[in-house]
């Protein structure tokens, strides 16, 4: 009797274990989250555009940039070294993830820029988001003696661009960007009968791909185009073309290029650069940005 009482709970504990073990509710498996792909590009700027990347909650970003003259004049100036450059000053913060604030100084024409990003979409290691997309825009002051303008508006300007990006392999990056310009002020002129007749178009559309191929962990080959879409009656604007070489550390980029682009601020670009690359019309220009996370 005992023994047949020994053999029942043997059986039962057996039979208990069984399903204990047969057992797998969805809320016993972790599910793992899709992570972002990291370090599409090395900085938030690639030469004279934005890229896709927002830095993380916290980060303050200190941006130097600056373009020498055209080269085409050779030794006199220095291939432009020695001409008048032009040079912007700029500061940033992420407050929360996936947005970054800033503002900035450049030289040309007095400018200062307040300036937004934010990371609408993150391209996911596991595939099922192929690509990051976020939106960049900025409102920009003409600071210059006020008898540069008729109404005080007309200082005002603004940029918008949705970039789209993706992290094709482990080396190699590429980004589309379509943008949108608007000047409050444009070139114009009074005819006889006292009427303004405007030169340029207030509006502006234009649009940027960039390249990015890593040569080693921290250093990669950087190419870009700007194509103007909109056409004006005179003065239209010339393409970018332009290509140089990045390194990076965690805190730091560096990027040295040529290209067409003697501005700094975009919409003063794409709306106003007058370097033809056929004319040899191109500028040396370095992008320094230091990275503190709070």
């Amino acid at each position: 009797m005992k023994n047949y009482k020994k053999i029942l709970l043997f059986l039962s504990a057996c039979f208990l274990a069984g399903g204990l073990f047969a057992q797998d509710p969805p809320e016993a498996a972790a599910v793992k989250k899709a992570k972002p792909v990291k370090n599409t590009f090395g900085s938030v700027w690639l030469m004279d555009n934005q890229t896709v990347m927002v830095p993380i909650k916290g980060t303050l970003e200190f941006d130097i940039q600056h373009r020498f003259g055209t080269v085409d004049k050779g030794k006199k100036d220095l291939w432009g070294i020695f001409a008048p450059s032009n040079i912007r000053l700029g500061l940033a913060y992420a407050p929360i993830n996936k947005l970054f604030v800033g503002a900035g100084i450049t030289r040309e024409r007095m400018q200062v820029d307040l300036n937004a990003k934010y990371a609408l979409l993150q391209q996911t290691t596991d595939g099922k988001m192929p690509l990051s997309v976020s939106y960049f825009g900025n409102i920009v002051i003409d600071a210059r003696d006020k008898s540069n303008f008729r109404y005080g508006v007309h200082r005002f300007s603004y940029f918008n661009q949705l970039i789209i990006a993706r992290k094709i392999t482990e080396k190699f990056s590429a980004q589309v960007a379509p943008s949108f310009s608007w000047f409050n002020n444009v070139e114009a002129y009074v005819d006889d009968k006292g009427e303004i007749r405007k030169k340029m178009k207030n509006s502006h559309l234009a649009i940027s791909l960039l390249g990015r191929y890593k040569l080693t962990e921290k250093s990669a080959i950087i190419v870009g185009y700007d194509q103007p879409l909109t056409q004006h009656t005179t003065n239209n604007p010339h393409p970018n073309i332009c290509f140089g070489f990045e390194t990076t550390t965690s805190s730091h980029a560096f990027q040295v290029f040529m290209g067409n682009y003697y501005g700094i601020v975009p919409q003063s670009n794409n709306m106003f650069n007058q370097n033809d690359f056929r004319d040899g019309q191109f500028v040396i220009g370095f992008n320094i940005t230091r990275l503190w996370n709070f």
